[in-house]
C-alpha cells in the first residue's frame, strides 16, 4: 500500500491551511485529486495554501466547522484535521478547541455519513497524557489530567475518538483514527510554542534556548512528509481503531537543543525554566500496528528533516 494507490477523487480537508493540513493538501493535488479546504484561520494561515489557489482542482472555504457544513456533490473521502494543536494555541483558545473536537467533529462525521465516504480523524498522542507506559501502544488508555491546563486539548481529542467510533458502530460510517506524535517541518509557525520552532528561532537569533525542567524529558520527531504518507495509507485501509503515526526514535530535549545550536553555528546558551504542569516526561510511539497494517515507517532521518526545517526558518 502506498499513497499513489489512493482513489483519485474529490477530498475535503478540514484545517487544511494548518501546518500538517497544507502539506496533506499539496500531496493530494500532486496525486491528481481535487481538494476542498475548510478553515477558519484561527491557527491556520492563508499563506500556507496561497500557491495552491492557482490550481483549478483546489478550493478554499473560510468557515468554522462548529457550524453545520454543506458540501455539494460527492466526496471520495474526508480528512478531519481541524483543531488548535500547540499548547500556546489551545491554552489561548480552550473553548474553541473543545468545540471543534465536539461540535465540529459531529458535523464532519455526519457529513461523511451523508456522503457515504470514508473519514479520517486526526487525534493525538496527547490522549496518552503523561504516560505510565513506554513506548505508547494504541491499547494504552492513558494518564490524562482532565481538568489541568492541557485538558481542553486532551479531552477534545478523546471525545473525538469516542464520537468517531460511535458513528462507525451506529451508522456504519467507514471511519479511521490516527494518533499523531510530534511532527515538524516547513510551515510551522514561528510563534506556535512548540520545541522545533522555538529552538530554531532562538538559535538563529543567538538568544538563550529555553529548556523546561532539566531537559531530560524525551520526544520523538517525525518529519511532515512521512506523516502525510502515513495519513494517506490509513484512509485506504479498513482498520477502524486508532493507529499511531510518529517516529519511534527518541531524543532528550537537552540533546535536541544542542543539536540545533550546532546546526545553527549559534552562540546560544541553554537556560532552564520550571517544567509546565502536566508536561509529559516521555513521548514515543509504538508503531508496530502501522508497520503491520500499512507497511509504513518513517524514512526521513532527523538530521535531514531538521536541515530542511531549519532552512525554512532561516529563509523567513
Amino acid at each position: 500500500m502506498t499513497s499513489t494507490e489512493l482513489v483519485k477523487g474529490r477530498y475535503l480537508v478540514t484545517g487544511g491551511a494548518g501546518f500538517v493540513g497544507s502539506h496533506l493538501c499539496e500531496r493530494l493535488l500532486n496525486l491528481g485529486c481535487e481538494v476542498i479546504v475548510v478553515d477558519n484561520f484561527i491557527t491556520g494561515r492563508k499563506t500556507n495554501v496561497q500557491a495552491l489557489l492557482r490550481n483549478s482542482k483546489f478550493s478554499l472555504i473560510e468557515k468554522d466547522i462548529v457550524e453545520p457544513l454543506e458540501i455539494s456533490g460527492g466526496l471520495a473521502g474526508i480528512f478531519h484535521m481541524a483543531s488548535p494543536a500547540s499548547p500556546v494555541d489551545y491554552m489561548k483558545y480552550p473553548i474553541e478547541t473543545l468545540r471543534v473536537g465536539a461540535h465540529g467533529s459531529d458535523h464532519i462525521l455526519n457529513l461523511a455519513r451523508q456522503k457515504k465516504c470514508p473519514v479520517l480523524v486526526a487525534s493525538t498522542s496527547e490522549v496518552y497524557g503523561d504516560p505510565l507506559e513506554h513506548p505508547q501502544r494504541e491499547t494504552y488508555w492513558g494518564n490524562v489530567h482532565t481538568i489541568g491546563p492541557r485538558g481542553c486539548y486532551d479531552e477534545s481529542k478523546r471525545y473525538l475518538e469516542a464520537i468517531t467510533m460511535a458513528y462507525h458502530r451506529v451508522y456504519g460510517v467507514p471511519t479511521r483514527i490516527i494518533r499523531i506524535f510530534n511532527t515538524y517541518g516547513p510551515r510551522m509557525r514561528t510563534d506556535d510554542g512548540r520545541v522545533v520552532p522555538n529552538f530554531c528561532m532562538q538559535a538563529l537569533a543567538n538568544e538563550d534556548i529555553t529548556v523546561y525542567g532539566e531537559g531530560k524529558q524525551t520526544r520523538s520527531f517525525c518529519y511532515v512528509s512521512d506523516l502525510v504518507e502515513g495519513i494517506l495509507r490509513v484512509i485506504q485501509c479498513d482498520h477502524v481503531e486508532p493507529i499511531n503515526l510518529g517516529n519511534p526514535n527518541e531524543t532528550s530535549i537537552f540533546d535536541f537543543a544542542q543539536k540545533i545550536i550546532g546546526m545553527a553555528k549559534s552562540h546560544s546558551k541553554i537556560v532552564y525554566r520550571a517544567l509546565p504542569q502536566d508536561d509529559p516526561k516521555t513521548r514515543c510511539p509504538d508503531i508496530t500496528k502501522a508497520k503491520k497494517l500499512l507497511g509504513w515507517s518513517p524514512e526521513v532521518q532527523l538530521d535531514e528533516g531538521l536541515r530542511l526545517t531549519f532552512d525554512y526558518f532561516k529563509n523567513i
